[in-house]
């Protein structure tokens, strides 16, 4: 079984408020205490952040529910509820973070300590306190704690690396970047040797240093899935420079050139951006009896190609990474490419959400009145939702504020233009009433 994960969906929900309280001071010479009730504390929220030791996203395997603890409720003596901590959800460098309704990019996470909130934590309702003024000096109205905010998001992690390995099943991918790293991939003669993508640390000999990504081989199809698909193509999202390794014995039978064109296709149709990148064309098993031929008629077979007389030609360096001939010229040359190429943004054209925004974009109705088959009035709709839970029904002021409430919605307007008639049944949620006219 694989221990690499690399894309996940879980499911986050942060704290309710607290209830705020209706207290009255009650004490010995104090006739007319008036209004002592609490606020309630803070909900918690769910915050992801990142942790540079992790590397996959296995930690969610198993677990992929998080729940932020919701906040105390008010107390008498004007005494508030604690406010209750958030809850931090641990994630490798590198994650992307997308809300899985609505696909929108809620973040990148990338660097050690990142943090981003993906769940807010609802606030305290207000105590009977808050409520007093001098026509009310007594109320008996307080509030319930606003609902904590739900959510289904995506991880996708993209690994966090300055060079990609790309190439064919069996080019010696997985060999070079054992010899130039500490790495130690698996290593075989036979195709998908390399299953999950593999990272290296590679240093120069004049002491400059990068990272290097293997990632498992491409082929011809890959973008509609054929093999592995383009699976794992997203880890090479993050990478500068592209090492385009190519076996020039063509001892599969397979033409080099062919090879070259059909892996760019494939990285053309997974994302088009991906051409952007510069390339080093890695002409390896040159130890090989026929290389020498077939990497000059590479090289005329690349001239053709060629539209502009004056660009650059492509930088191709021949190696054997059996032999290690070739490898140090070929780790200084993508070592000075790397100075010269800037990172590459991965989502510029995407606006980011604001995840911590828990409000009601002005074109959303603030409700909805739909007509069930028993005649029952069903009122839905999140501001009018919210309006509901945060009502406390077990004191008779705060049901009458409710119900004025719902008149200034307009409510009652559009119930009565719908057709609905003096003792007919009105249901919010699981809360059912009679509309007065």
């Amino acid at each position: 079984m694989s221990m690499f994960l690399d894309q996940v969906t879980i499911d986050v929900k942060a704290g309710k408020g607290g209830d705020g309280m209706v207290a009255f001071r009650r004490e010995k010479y104090v006739p007319d205490g008036g209004p002592a009730g609490g606020d309630g504390g803070k909900g918690g929220s769910v915050v992801l952040v990142v942790d540079e030791g992790l590397r996959t996203l296995m930690d969610f395997r198993f677990n992929r529910h998080f729940r932020a603890q919701p906040g105390e409720n008010g107390m008498s003596k004007g005494m508030h509820g604690r406010g209750s901590e958030d809850t931090f959800v641990k994630v490798p460098p590198g994650t992307t973070v997308r809300d899985a309704e609505t696909g929108a990019l809620l973040g990148d996470l990338i660097n050690n300590g990142d943090t981003l909130v993906v769940a807010k934590g609802g606030r305290g309702g207000r105590g009977n306190t808050r409520f007093a003024s001098p026509r009310n000096p007594a109320p008996e109205l307080a509030e319930n704690g606003e609902p904590g905010q739900e959510r289904k998001i995506e991880l996708e992690l993209k690994v966090l690396a300055d060079v990609g390995l790309v190439g064919f099943p069996s080019v010696g991918k997985s060999t070079l970047l054992s010899i130039i790293s500490s790495a130690r991939p698996k290593i075989g003669a036979y195709h998908f040797t390399t299953l999950v993508p593999n990272l290296g640390m590679v240093t120069t000999s004049d002491q400059r240093s990068f990272v290097v990504a293997d990632l498992p081989g491409l082929i011809e199809g890959a973008s509609q899935g054929v093999g592995l698909g383009t699976q794992f193509l997203r880890h090479i999202e993050r990478t500068r420079v592209i090492l385009h390794v190519i076996d020039m014995s063509g001892m599969e039978g397979r033409d080099p050139y062919e090879d070259y064109l059909a892996i760019n296709k494939e990285l053309g149709e997974h994302n088009l951006r991906l051409l952007e990148r510069p390339q080093i064309i890695v002409a390896n098993k040159m130890d090989m009896p026929d290389s020498e031929e077939n990497l000059a008629k590479f090289k005329a077979e690349l001239a053709k190609e060629k539209t502009d007389e004056f660009a650059d030609d492509l930088p191709i360096f021949p190696i054997s990474a059996v032999t290690r001939k070739g490898i140090e010229p070929l780790l200084n040359a993508t070592a000075d490419l790397l100075e010269t190429t800037p990172a590459f943004p991965l989502y510029e054209d995407e606006e980011v959400e604001e995840a911590v925004h828990y409000g009601f974009t002005s074109d959303e109705p603030e409700f909805v009145v739909d007509r069930e088959p028993d005649a029952t009035w069903v009122l839905s709709g999140a501001k009018l939702e919210k309006l509901f839970q945060m009502t406390n029904f077990d004191h008779e002021e705060t049901v009458m504020r409710f119900a004025r409430q719902l008149r200034a919605m307009g409510v009652d307007e559009a119930l009565r233009a719908r057709g609905a008639k003096d003792g007919d049944i009105v249901r919010i949620g699981n809360f059912e009433f009679e509309f007065v006219e």
